[in-house]
């Protein structure tokens, strides 16, 4: 059975077309593995250079709010009134944030979909 599958092959030149497409596939495949292996690599690195800056933007904000703190505290000639000034500047817009989370995420979505749609075109 074999025999007649391999000289229907070699007749309509089948055989070389079948090794052809099975290396074109291979190598298809090849080319798809190194193309994920590039993007994961650009991702994570970006999302490494991503939290390398934002871990020091929060310690420049943490020692900028204990500064602001600190000299607030000697201006009103007090040990506390600066540092609640400042825990008063970052809680107001928290609450802001907490009261209409919703209305604002909402916004957002509608922006984020509008950009991609029009990034697409």
């Amino acid at each position: 059975m074999e025999s007649i599958k391999d000289t229907i092959f070699k007749f309509l030149r089948l055989d070389n077309l079948m090794s052809h497409l099975t290396g074109y596939v291979e190598a298809r495949i090849e080319l798809l593995k190194v193309e994920i292996r590039e993007e994961i690599a650009k991702v994570l690195a970006n999302a490494i250079m991503i939290i390398i800056v934002a871990f020091l933007a929060l310690i420049f904000l943490l020692f900028i709010s204990v500064g602001l703190a600190h000299y607030l505290n000697t201006f009103f000639d007090s040990a506390h009134t600066g540092y609640w000034i400042v825990a008063g500047i970052y809680g107001v817009p928290c609450l802001i944030f907490l009261l209409f989370r919703k209305r604002i995420s909402h916004s957002m979505e509608t922006h984020l979909l509008k950009a991609i749609k029009h990034k697409k075109l």
